[in-house]
């Protein structure tokens, strides 16, 4: 129900705040002849949809660090059979679980950032070891499933940060390392698993995509100066909402359990870490941020700065 308040709510923010743009436009465009009008009005409506979403871009951090991080905790806490303690909400637990895991917001967006950047390489590895394969017109056949994968990566990394949530890890940075290495050594299996959840997934997107063009053609209907192409943008706004609030929940959840399944009794295998080492700065980053992490918490006095001396990669 949180999930469908955010993402509806933006949805709706979105159609508010491009309605308002496009009605000043038209008002602006009464001093003006009937094309003068309609220009105002798409100009008016197309900066109300930028400004909104640059809005939305802004509140990122909190939209992860509240509502997917937090779904993810509580989705943990399920998995693992625990109990949600009796006279408190689910949001407010959720919220308590990632703090004490993660601390700030900025902290676990920048671990996310990264998560995804190595996520992407352990797939860019994956797909060089299939080049080498004597197979005729394989180069062609690779650019699809590239564009592929890179589509069904795209919530693992909540995955990733699941492992954290999950070990009740002290050192996030480090557990996101742990956890991403568990993922390469697993890395066929949870790409399979991935791969059908995301067909399935943007299946469903499609079909809601069609079924909310008739409605949004209405409520675009209702603007002054009907913008021509808002049905379709609109009707992706709100397709975009339900996958976000209803569909990507039970992918994750599905993913989850895969990554639970395959990894249980595991431990990360060095000849993945050294490989993604080898492969990725932005892994590398995680082990300079797990040694600042150890070096803030064991001296409390000492400036993060200079808590972590180790050269950059």
């Amino acid at each position: 129900m949180f999930r469908i308040l955010v993402y509806f709510g933006i949805a709706l923010a979105y159609v508010l705040v491009t309605g308002a743009g496009a009605g000043l436009g038209y008002g602006i465009g009464g001093f003006g002849d009937e094309d003068f009008r309609a220009s105002a009005t798409l100009w008016g409506g197309g900066i109300g949809f930028a400004l909104c979403a640059g809005a939305i871009y802004l509140a990122r951090e909190f939209i992860l660090y509240i509502v997917k991080a937090g779904h993810v905790a509580v989705m943990v806490e399920a998995l693992d059979g625990r109990d949600l303690p009796g006279g408190q909400g689910q949001i407010a637990y959720a919220r308590q679980i990632v703090s004490a895991n993660f601390g700030q917001a900025s902290v676990l967006f920048g671990i996310d950032q990264l998560v995804k950047g190595v996520l992407g390489a352990i797939t860019g590895l994956l797909q060089g070891l299939l080049t080498l394969l004597p197979i005729p017109g394989l180069d062609r056949i690779m650019g699809l499933v590239r564009a592929y994968l890179r589509v069904a990566v795209g919530l693992l990394d909540e995955v990733i940060l699941a492992h954290a949530l999950r070990q009740r890890a002290e050192n996030p940075w480090d557990s996101a390392r742990e956890a991403l290495v568990l993922y390469g050594q697993n890395a066929k299996p949870m790409l399979i698993n991935a791969a059908w959840v995301t067909f399935f997934s943007w299946g469903l997107s499609i079909l809601v995509f069609l079924l909310m063009l008739a409605p949004a053609a209405g409520v675009v209907y209702l603007i002054p100066g009907a913008w021509s192409a808002g049905g379709v943008v609109f009707a992706l706004v709100f397709a975009w909402a339900v996958k976000a609030a209803l569909i990507e929940p039970f992918a994750i959840a599905c993913l989850l359990q895969a990554f639970f399944k395959v990894t249980e009794g595991q431990t990360p295998n060095p000849e993945w870490e050294a490989r993604l080492n080898g492969a990725s700065a932005k892994f590398r980053k995680l082990g300079e941020g797990a040694a600042q992490w150890v070096g803030a918490h064991k001296a409390p006095g000492q400036p993060a700065s200079e808590a972590f001396s180790g050269e950059k990669a």
